[in-house]
């Protein structure tokens, strides 16, 4: 499977301009959805900026610029491109075992802004993250899971949490949480709530602006 992002931010005051074209072109949207073979479309947006990503069959000739561009021109009237289709770096990524029916996940997308020169070093730790994972493909909390850096700055996350794996945190898991969280505040600071009961700052949740027909969970 193909994964892809983009980003956005959004010209001041235009954020409900951006939802109502949402609403109002919602068919075309799908349709395009449909024609192209996307799945599990989403919008996203939160501090002034707005995320889509989009899945695509290893053998499709679509990608994610295909289906923006019927409203490109429309979208650049509410905001600018931070990084295009294809211009988004993948940071980390831990597949496991994809769930088709989404009622079985919960997502989670959030979003951090890296300090000046950061980028490698958010990678490396990522990739280390990687490198000590015994077993791929194997069912497990994490799933769909895939980092995006848009111009060596700008982190945008999409997770897909399997709920059969909810649970309330152990301490050792509350602990070893806090302190990978403390550690990376060192390289980035955060857009999203996601670490909010770690710090005691105040960030919005990322909000939900679309999800494609058919993967709404």
């Amino acid at each position: 499977m193909k994964r892809e992002a983009c980003m956005l931010e959004l010209r001041y005051g235009m954020l409900d301009t951006l939802k109502n074209g949402i609403r109002d072109y919602k068919m075309a949207i799908e349709n395009r959805l449909e024609k192209i073979g996307a799945k599990n479309a989403s919008i996203w947006s939160v501090n002034g900026f707005a995320y889509v990503y989009a899945e695509f069959d290893d053998k499709s000739a679509y990608s994610l610029k295909d289906f923006i561009s019927p409203f490109e021109y429309d979208l650049m009237y509410v905001s600018q491109y931070v990084a295009k289709p294809g211009e988004m770096r993948l940071m980390y990524h831990d597949i496991g075992c994809v769930h088709k029916d989404k009622a079985e996940i919960r997502r989670r997308v959030f979003a951090t802004k890296l300090k000046p020169n950061c980028a490698e070093e958010y990678k490396a730790r990522h990739q280390r993250l990687i490198d000590a994972r015994e077993n791929e493909g194997v069912d497990h909390a994490e799933s769909n899971f895939t980092i995006w850096c848009a111009k060596d700055t700008y982190i945008f996350g999409y997770a897909e949490m399997v709920r059969a794996f909810d649970h309330e945190m152990t301490e050792e898991e509350k602990k070893s949480t806090i302190e990978w969280e403390t550690k990376q505040l060192e390289i980035m600071d955060w857009f999203t709530d996601d670490v909010d009961w770690i710090t005691g700052e105040k960030h919005d949740k990322m909000e939900k602006l679309f999800v494609q027909k058919g993967y709404e969970g």
